[in-house]
């Protein structure tokens, strides 16, 4: 699909980069950049990859020219209400996967669209429940896939997506990272397709 605007993803997902491709639009991946995810303590769960994927946008590492639109996100998991990010040890995964077993819980993907002289940020948020998981399945995952680098310890697009998803309530696609059909209404608002 043709672009006005040459498309910046600000992300290193390949999650979000397999998406984005789906979408029939040429883009580049640039992921220089100074933010630091520090957050505010009293934003709300649901405010929280609001607050990152507007920081990873302003903290793009340079202007962007006329002819350029870039495009960061942040994905999160709430449960309980509270905010579960990526873990950063086995155990912390582990964990998060016997908080999430047996329950519902939202995730919620905020993605900010900006060029040189506007910019906007969309939220999604989709429903998933999780069977009952063993502890001897949330070892496997763990141990097989590494999901280090996922929000809430889990790709829904792996192994476990498959064997504990029963009901997911909005956008598939969100829950891997990228609503593609809010970034679509985006682009098109930009006029960039």
């Amino acid at each position: 699909m043709h672009t006005s605007k040459n498309i910046i993803l600000g992300s290193n997902s390949p999650r979000r980069k397999e998406l984005l491709k789906c979408l029939d639009v040429d883009f580049t991946v640039d992921t220089g950049n100074t933010f630091e995810e520090n957050l505010e303590p009293d934003l709300t769960p649901c405010e929280v990859p609001v607050h990152m994927s507007i920081g990873k946008s302003h903290g793009f590492h340079r202007p962007l020219s006329q002819d350029e639109v870039l495009l960061t996100a942040d994905t999160i998991v709430i449960a309980d209400g509270k905010a579960l990010g990526k873990p950063h040890s086995r155990e912390e995964a582990v964990a998060m996967l016997e908080e999430l077993s047996g329950r519902d819980h939202l995730v919620v993907t905020a993605v900010t669209l900006r060029d040189s002289s506007r910019e906007k940020t969309v939220s999604d948020c989709t429903r998933v429940w999780f069977r009952e998981l063993d502890r001897k399945e949330i070892d496997y995952y763990v141990d097989t896939y590494r999901p280090f680098d996922k929000a809430g310890a889990y790709g829904v697009q792996e192994w476990i997506g498959y064997v504990a998803i029963g009901t997911i309530e909005g956008s598939f696609y969100n829950v891997m990272g990228l609503p593609v059909h809010r970034v679509y209404d985006l682009l098109k608002e930009f006029q960039v397709i």
